[in-house]
């Protein structure tokens, strides 16, 4: 015989689960002892009925000889419950002398085996386990990974959050049970994956846990040809979110066929290429700019990478000192292709907003890509991230701003620098101990990351505590690949400190170097900032306005600049930037 079906009920902002005995209020559970539990099953599953007194200890109480009272005592105890901490919430009627009748409108929904205990499911993906001898495939494991997290976000977005890349790869070979890593990610499912390749083939097998009892769910094999691994991810992605109900819509479905490649080797390079990418350092930033390069000229339809390639030269100023002009009109183009070779993407839009806000100068369009992307993905954490940069800097943005890093953090936790860039957020806003607090987490998940620690010395540096910043600032310069920003922010901190002398020989050095490569003149302009030498400080920014210095756009609102904003040389280049001149931006 067939097992019945199971069922959950769903009233006000409330989830019954019988098979479970569980309540949730907005996901999280309410504590019930078990017969006043059982006493709210039973109104639920006779809504809009009466049930008499005598039938509720008939059912509940069927061998034991209980009074009245015990009931009443079960049904205060559960509008307590119920009432989430107010008394405007009714949903039990008494008739007097009779019994008790369930009011509120219940919805009832079927549960497969495999469906999540909310209405909306948190997955993780797990790291796939390379088990292949030849190590150099370790990067297309990891490249899986990422793309199978990617495809799953836009399954169902209403219905279904995935735990973000970088949060997952903490679990890398991890030994931990899937109940403690579950409850550390917050995730309902794990997905477990596995990868070898034998003989030119691959096979991957994959299977869905449910994190509460470690139950495993639906496991599937798959073996692959080196050209059909890239169709891998839509067939997995669709097995998984059938089996926990969700529905996958035939565009949905189209748009998971159309974002990668049917290029092998272009697929390959593409992973190389975001690989390195996520490490911000001077020398992987041209590593990931020549793999995109690649990966376009082996599929010039391949809107990932031309995504990742505007990313890649949009950022490059800022992360590895390269001249603007260098890569500026690289970037349109980029951005260019990246759109047409498909407008439907998170990615794509996302990049066009990191070009508009770095690059073009352009807010409100960068603003606008970026709330376009998080409609098409809410899952894709960069697009999170990136908003709450531009409304940060925009001046009276501040709650939007932390809400939406908030959400990136919440998505991708263990990503570093969502924690670094929480921590600009706050800088930008004044609040110095909460950017503290951002950026130290951001160098204990990555204690080897320079950006964490180049956050830690600014807000230290506004607290006054000048000796902590110099201490941040030699480990920043110890993982930072020489950015000039570090360097810069060392001399602004000893100028600061009344070190004329070390700051002088900063700008000394900055000059030395600017001889064989490009220097931001944003770097010399803050040093001068510190030694309080206005006319130096204006003469090399305007040099970075004459060169397209993309650090002018910390000008708006960065504290560092607030002692240069009463001087209407200062008014006059943010006008002549186009960017935000309001004196809100003055704190």
């Amino acid at each position: 015989m067939a097992a019945p079906p199971q069922v959950a009920y769903r009233f006000a902002n409330f989830r019954l689960l019988p098979g479970e005995k569980r309540l949730l209020r907005d996901g999280d559970p309410v504590p019930l002892p078990p017969k006043v539990f059982d006493t709210l099953l039973l109104l639920v599953e006779n809504q809009g009925h009466l049930i008499e007194k005598e039938e509720f200890l008939t059912r509940l109480w069927p061998d034991s000889f209980v009074e009245e009272v015990t009931l009443a005592h079960s049904i205060s105890t559960l509008r307590k419950a119920l009432r989430s901490g107010t008394t405007s919430f009714e949903c039990i009627e008494t008739v007097a002398k009779r019994g008790y009748r369930f009011i509120a409108r219940v919805e009832v929904s079927s549960l497969s085996v495999g469906q999540g205990p909310s209405p909306h499911v948190i997955l993780g993906v797990l790291p796939f386990e390379d088990l292949s001898a030849d190590s150099n495939r370790e990067y297309l494991a990891d490249g899986l990974t990422e793309e199978v997290i990617a495809a799953l976000g836009q399954v169902d977005p209403d219905h279904l959050s995935v735990i973000g890349r970088t949060s997952v790869m903490a679990y890398k070979r991890t030994t931990k049970p899937a109940s403690e890593i579950g409850r550390e990610l917050g995730a309902e499912f794990l997905i477990e994956s596995s990868m070898r390749t034998e003989g030119g083939r691959f096979r991957i097998t994959s299977k869905l846990v449910r994190v509460i009892d470690q139950v495993q769910i639906w496991a599937a094999s798959y073996d692959a040809e080196p050209s059909s691994i890239l169709s891998f991810q839509r067939e997995l992605s669709t097995a998984i979110a059938e089996q926990i109900r969700l529905r996958l819509s035939p565009k949905r479905l189209d748009a998971m066929t159309r974002r990668q490649t049917h290029n092998p080797e272009a697929y390959d390079v593409y992973l190389r290429g975001r690989y390195f990418w996520n490490h911000f350092t001077p020398a992987t930033s041209r590593r990931a700019i020549e793999c995109y390069v690649r990966a376009t000229e082996l599929d010039s339809e391949y809107a990932l990478a031309w995504s990742g390639l505007t990313d890649a030269y949009s950022t490059a100023p800022i992360h590895a000192d390269v001249r603007p002009s260098e890569v500026w009109q690289k970037a349109r183009v980029a951005a260019q292709n990246a759109i047409s070779a498909d407008a439907e993407l998170a990615e794509t839009e996302t990049s066009l907003g990191i070009l508009k806000f770095w690059l073009d100068w352009d807010w409100s369009a960068a603003e606008a890509a970026y709330r376009k992307a998080i409609q098409l993905d809410p899952s894709y954490s960069l697009a999170h991230r990136m908003l709450g940069i531009a409304l940060g800097h925009m001046g009276q943005r501040e709650a939007e701003a932390r809400q939406a890093v908030d959400r990136a953090r919440s998505l991708d936790p263990l990503l570093a620098m969502h924690h670094a860039l929480s921590a600009q957020v706050a800088f930008v806003t004044r609040d110095y101990p909460a950017a503290i607090q951002y950026a130290r987490q951001a160098t204990v998940i990555h204690a080897d990351f320079w950006i964490g620690h180049y956050q830690l010395a600014q807000a230290y540096e506004q607290q006054g505590a000048y000796d902590l910043a110099l201490n941040a600032l030699d480990k920043a310069g110890s993982f930072g690949g020489g950015n000039s920003k570090v360097l810069a922010l060392r001399g602004y901190v000893l100028a600061k400190l009344g070190r004329k002398t070390e700051a002088l020989a900063v700008l000394e050095t900055l000059e030395s170097l600017a001889k064989d490569r490009y220097i931001p003149p944003y770097a010399a302009a803050l040093v001068h900032a510190g030694l309080d030498q206005p006319d130096a400080v204006f003469h090399w920014l305007d040099r970075a306005l004459e060169c397209h210095d993309v650090h002018l756009v910390l000008l708006p609102a960065d504290p560092k600049w607030d002692v240069c904003r009463a001087d209407s040389r200062f008014l006059d280049l943010l006008k002549r930037c186009g960017l935000p001149h309001s004196n809100s931006l003055t704190h």
